[in-house]
């Protein structure tokens, strides 16, 4: 009966973890248009269990490492953001018309719903939250394609 009992509870658990969890991507995208300075643009995105690996483009190094104090400082969702690489390249926007930009790639931790702090915290600032689009400019649009 102990048993039965205690194999309920562990899916009980997993179905929770699986609801606080389910709008993690949603949190992840309001929260990078919030702390996203001007003239970063994320080019990649991808999810490992509760780390997301991130690549792109910013104008400046001074522009990467302001998004790495903006999500080490300011989010309730993101933790721990690490810079993996960033290099230098150059942006040709016309044949004469060049630009010095920093190609980046970082690593940041999520931080779970189902975290009782996270949670509290996170959802007062979610709630006060206005939907914005993500989007690319369009000379960003080809030199992601060139880069």
């Amino acid at each position: 009966m102990q048993a039965e009992i205690a194999a309920l509870r562990a899916r009980q658990n997993a179905v929770e973890d699986l609801q606080g969890n389910r709008n993690l991507p949603v949190y992840l995208l309001s929260e990078l248009v919030r702390q996203l300075p001007d003239g970063v643009y994320i080019n990649s995105m991808k999810q490992d269990n509760q780390t997301v690996l991130m690549t792109g483009v910013a104008q400046s190094n001074e522009r990467v490492s302001e998004l790495l104090r903006n999500l080490a400082n300011n989010s309730p969702w993101l933790t721990k953001p690490e810079l993996v690489e960033i290099t230098a390249s150059t942006l040709a926007l016309t044949p004469r018309d060049q630009r010095r930009v920093s190609n980046f790639s970082m690593r940041v931790g999520l931080k779970r719903a189902s975290d009782p702090k996270a949670a509290s915290s996170a959802a007062a600032n979610s709630a006060s939250a206005v939907p914005v689009v993500l989007a690319k400019p369009a000379s960003a649009a080809s030199s992601a394609a060139k880069i």
